[in-house]
């Protein structure tokens, strides 16, 4: 499968993408620097990830832990924040503890507490967003809005995990307009978890939005959009 085009495509579309959140930024009257683009390269080689970074793209989602890792290993030393943002098992934190800037998806106590574990193990401490399926979907993973605060709160007794914010993988639809209601409802779900001024727990970030809908997902207030199709082209899963 052709993975690129050409050196300049990347930074066609990321151009192009950077160009869509300042505009709907300016559609809500949002600051385009408060909106982080995650450039999402889950099976895409290196050699394509330096092209985005060549443009200044400094934050990449990976899905997979062990790729996540060989990636972390490859790319050390280099100006760039890694983000986990796929469903992680405990048995592959080990992979991801200490290169990941930020882990988009715990969704429950024994998870964070196994990251707890391998932070605690090498000194450090780890940001966390909670997984919230907020629309429901029985195949996704995700904690329920309605448990989410327990959920918070169990987790914030941990003391080198900080709950930093929410994430959601809102479902696929053709009319971006359709998830609307969704990232809104997530964000109120951050402002009333916010409010209740839980120690250990900040609900600064909202990790939601992807090459579909993302737009619609700035304009709802999110701070950190994930796109891969959208800047990369299509994925390889032969690998």
């Amino acid at each position: 499968m052709e993975q690129d085009r050409g050196g300049g495509e990347i930074a066609l579309r990321l151009n192009e993408v950077r160009e869509n959140i300042r505009k709907a930024c300016e559609r809500v009257g949002r600051d385009p620097g408060s909106v982080t683009l995650v450039a999402v390269s889950k099976t895409k080689p290196v050699s394509m990830m330096r092209e985005a970074m060549a443009c200044g793209q400094k934050d990449f989602g990976e899905n997979y832990p062990q790729e996540f890792r060989d990636k972390a290993k490859e790319l050390q030393g280099e100006d760039i924040r890694l983000h986990l943002i796929g469903h992680l098992q405990r048995n592959k934190v080990k992979y991801v503890i200490g290169d990941a800037c930020l882990i988009h998806a715990v969704d429950s106590v024994r998870l964070a507490e196994q990251i707890e574990a391998e932070a605690e193990k090498r000194g450090l401490d780890c940001d966390i967003l909670l997984e919230v399926n907020v629309a429901g979907e029985e195949s996704k993973f995700g904690v329920a809005p309605e448990d989410t605060e327990a959920l918070a709160r169990e987790i914030a007794k941990l003391p080198h995990v900080h709950i930093r914010g929410l994430m959601t993988i809102a479902p696929y639809v053709a009319d971006p307009e359709e998830n609307r209601v969704h990232f809104r409802n997530l964000r109120a779900l951050a402002v009333d978890i916010d409010g209740k001024n839980i120690d250990n727990i900040s609900m600064n970030e909202l990790s939601m939005g992807m090459t579909g809908d993302y737009e619609t997902a700035v304009e709802e207030g999110a701070t950190l959009v994930r796109v891969g199709t959208g800047i990369f082209g299509a994925r390889d899963y032969s690998a």
